[in-house]
């Protein structure tokens, strides 16, 4: 018998920005990413960039993306969602170097790209998002708004937003408000 069945209560996951559909303008697109896994990664200050370490060392299984967040502190973050046997594995990967902690469920990622992308964010953060500046692969954290983000040039005029879950919605707005004169 199901927990449905059961009368017991049943936990359903829901994409945090499900209501949202993808803004796909001539000069930005705003688009909600699959909530796949976020891992934060805290390893002690002056810590080796655990990227390389990761890439020779992951479960195969596992596709993901490293994030700088600030020294010693990375962002694992990916499309798939983790099993528990999968987090548990990365996690132990990286033990010996660094602790982690699950952000899956409390982060959102959004991707805004295109021609006037660079222009867009510049209504909402003081970051230089420059190419000479903030090259393909360069990440921060900052203000999107008042809205604490993480930021990370992904492509020549794509960039990915990491945001606490809660806030996800008042940002999509506020990226809806900055880009609505590119749309």
């Amino acid at each position: 018998m199901s927990d449905q069945a059961a009368g017991k209560p049943v936990i359903a996951h829901r994409p945090a920005l499900a209501a949202r559909k993808p803004l796909i303008g001539t000069g930005v697109s705003i688009e909600a990413m699959p909530e796949g896994h976020v891992i934060h990664v805290l390893a002690g200050n002056g810590a080796e960039d655990l990227a390389p370490f990761l890439a020779q060392h992951a479960p195969e299984q596992v596709q993901f993306a490293v994030r700088a967040v600030s020294p010693g502190q990375w962002f694992i973050a990916g499309d798939k969602p983790l099993s528990h046997l999968e987090v548990t594995a990365l996690i132990s990967t990286l033990a010996p170097k660094a602790d982690c902690v699950d952000q899956s469920h409390g982060r959102v990622r959004i991707r805004v790209s295109g021609a006037k992308v660079e222009q867009m964010l510049a209504k909402g953060t003081a970051v230089d998002l420059a190419p000479v500046a903030f090259p393909v692969g360069h990440a921060t954290t900052t203000l999107v708004g008042h809205i604490a983000a993480h930021i990370t040039r992904t492509d020549a005029d794509c960039f990915e937003i990491i945001v606490l879950r809660g806030f996800a919605e008042t940002l999509w707005e506020d990226l809806e408000t900055m880009g609505r004169e590119f749309t």
